[in-house]
């Protein structure tokens, strides 16, 4: 889990230039119906594991709130293609 853990900060400390396109950003592409490559599909997947393996490992109410809104920054703020990385399985 700590493993898990530093991933998260270091997505939540990684400076970002420009703008970027997000995991909530293929999630709006997908829902309008437009077709996502195998690599978006596999960057989704690989963010809802990581998502669910965070929330589930938390046995305080207080750092279940707070590591999901820490998640919901990261989908709307952090490049998908960070999601490729078998590191998230």
């Amino acid at each position: 889990m700590e493993g898990k853990l530093a991933i998260l900060n270091n997505l939540l400390t990684k400076k970002q230039h420009g703008l970027v396109v997000s995991i909530n950003d293929l999630r709006d592409k997908e829902f309008s119906g437009i077709k996502l490559s195998s690599e978006e599909k596999y960057a989704l997947s690989n963010y809802d594991k990581y998502r669910l393996s965070i929330l589930n490992a938390q046995t305080d109410e207080e750092k279940f709130h707070h590591h999901y809104r820490q998640l919901q920054v990261i989908a709307n703020l952090s490049d998908w293609r960070e999601f490729l990385s078998d590191d998230f399985n």
